[in-house]
């Protein structure tokens, strides 16, 4: 009988954990992947089968089905608070946010697989909390004619939900139950590490992997310089090391990357901007999409372990920066709430592309861009890369929402924001914001036409508050996200998404002929609205010809015209 060396023997157990829990990338020979049923079905079979993987079922879905969790921990701990307490830091792995971009579903499930192996090594200060597929309603819509200009896989899942939203621009307005699910599942995890796995379109180039951080001016003081000046830099060398030369994500400044890159902007509308508000390192990988899909998630496999092994080496620095960070926003005097990008700083990066031309078009006859593969290069490029602070607010000592404007406050719950309702009707000293102006897109954007461009007049005054109406102090954790969302002039605000458009509308008025008396004996008992109306008479020819701009001068003036008309509903407490 033949025995078997003993290096082969040992080898043996891992081999055949392996072959017994093939996924389907592995049997297509990386030219498929799973349908949203057989990516669960595989995950309880990993559960069952493995005392280090547990998959968790979270909240509910537009597609009816519900979120999962799985829980990658090598002490079978699989409690997140236990799993602080000990010290672990946790990476939340996103996957199939867009199911037409599915690396990092396979990659997530040969990852585990082999950790489970014992293939690779999950260090024990780090736990891997793994969404299977984000965007199931997307998944379940398959077809191998999305995006067109992907190479691979055979037939994957639709961009939109099951309400056809692209669910990457819904973390701040949360129109999805994936959204509102989503958030739970953050902030049960309280991910040191966020990683939201993506594939990008655009521009032709040689690398297979490319990084979205978010960004670091953004996220500011030591954990955004530690993001940009060791975070970023340490992953670029540990996938160097695994054979990927790692760029920015190429968002470029003209019509191809030889301008220069600029980096991408990510609002908390999307998961990498929603993370940052609350003290998360925050990453979207972005696969290539004209690279092969076998290639596409090895790279999408080996930046996975990058990061484990970087957050493994770098645990304490990461939890303190963190802690840095809370506190630094829990007694912060002001925070940015819009940016812009500076074109007068920049830094270097190393870019492997193709060189572009132009050619007549076989569709139109007009000359199109191309890019020749024939002749790749290697160019340091102008990377774009810091961004400036456009509008900074002042925080309140709190905020006070009315409770009839429960959809705001039902948000600001799933988001674990600490507020108390007024236990009595009571009188409050406030500052209230006027909107007196705004500009609004004419063609919806994800369901909302987002208002921009805002501009605020703001008084002090008492007003009358109701038992019941939430008193939001800024003395907490979510002092950033509360200034983000509450306040009208940020990027993402939930004005800015929609949420109080009904104070842009008047809901009383008058009758022309029955206000003209009222009016007529209004301006006799107060000469001094009538001296402002014989002043802009005289002033405004176009005024002073109509008499119905006249007699709504005097009603706009008058105690008889609403006060909620274009008064902001949240309250600011000085």
């Amino acid at each position: 009988m033949r025995i078997l060396p003993v290096f082969l023997l040992l080898g043996l157990p891992v081999f055949l954990f392996s072959q017994s829990i093939l996924t389907k990338f592995e049997q297509s020979q990386g030219k498929e992947t799973p349908t949203y049923h057989e990516i669960i079905s595989w995950w309880k079979m990993m559960d069952s089968r493995s005392a280090s993987v547990k998959m968790l079922t979270m909240g509910p879905t537009d597609a009816g089905f519900p979120l999962h969790l799985v829980v990658v921990s090598t002490d079978g701990d699989f409690d997140m608070g236990s799993l602080r307490r000990k010290n672990k830091r946790i990476i939340l792995i996103n996957n199939g946010i867009h199911p037409g971009e599915p690396d990092g579903i396979d990659a997530s499930m040969l990852l585990v697989r082999d950790i489970a192996a014992n293939k690779v090594k999950l260090p024990a200060n780090v736990v891997l909390a793994i969404i299977p597929v984000y965007n199931i309603g997307g998944c379940l819509n398959r077809s191998p004619w999305y995006r067109v200009d992907q190479n691979g896989p055979a037939a994957f899942g639709s961009r939109g939900n099951s309400q056809n939203l692209d669910l990457n621009r819904d973390f701040i307005k949360c129109d999805s139950r994936e959204a509102r699910s989503f958030a739970a599942i953050f902030h049960l995890c309280d991910p040191d590490v966020f990683i939201d796995n993506h594939v990008s379109n655009g521009a032709d180039y040689q690398h297979v992997m490319t990084l979205l951080a978010t960004q670091h001016s953004k996220m500011g003081g030591e954990m955004g310089e530690y993001l940009h000046t060791r975070f970023e830099p340490g992953l670029y060398q540990l996938m160097k090391g695994k054979g990927y030369d790692l760029v920015p994500y190429v968002d470029f400044a003209g019509k191809t990357p030889d301008a220069g890159l600029t980096a991408y902007f990510d609002g908390p509308r999307y998961s990498s901007g929603y993370a940052t508000l609350w003290h998360s390192f925050a990453f979207v990988p972005e696969t290539h999409m004209l690279k092969p899909y076998e290639q596409r998630v090895k790279a999408t496999y080996a930046l996975m372990q990058s990061f484990i092994e970087f957050t493994a080496a770098n645990s304490a620095a990461i939890k303190q920066l963190r802690l840095q960070a809370r506190e630094k926003d829990r007694t912060a005097n002001s925070f940015p709430v819009s940016w812009k990008l500076d074109t007068t700083r920049r830094e270097q990066v190393l870019f492997k592309g193709y060189e572009a031309g132009y050619k007549n078009s076989e569709v139109s006859g007009w000359p199109r861009l191309y890019y020749d593969r024939t002749k790749p290069y290697e160019k340091q490029l102008p990377y774009y890369n810091f961004y400036t602070a456009r509008t900074t607010i002042e925080k309140p000592n709190a905020y006070i929402v009315p409770q009839g404007w429960w959809k705001v406050i039902d948000l600001l719950k799933i988001n674990k924001v600490q507020m108390t309702p007024l236990s009595k009707d009571t009188s409050i000293e406030v500052e209230v914001y006027r909107i007196e102006d705004y500009k609004t897109l004419p063609r919806q954007y994800e369901m909302h036409h987002l208002n921009t461009d805002v501009v605020v007049s703001k008084k002090k005054q008492a007003m009358q508050f109701r038992k019941g109406d939430y008193y939001i102090p800024l003395n907490q954790e979510a002092n950033r996200f509360l200034v983000t969302v509450l306040e009208p002039q940020a990027d993402d605000s939930y004005f800015a998404w929609n949420y109080f458009d009904a104070i842009l509308g008047r809901k009383e008025g008058y009758s022309a002929y029955a206000f003209e008396d009222i009016a007529a004996l209004y301006l006799n008992e107060h000469p001094e609205l009538k001296k402002q109306l014989e002043i802009k008479r005289a002033s405004d020819t176009a005024f002073a010809r109509s008499a119905s701009a006249q007699l709504d001068f005097v009603y706009r003036n008058s105690p008889y015209f609403e006060p909620d008309y274009l008064r902001y509903p949240v309250y600011r407490v000085p």
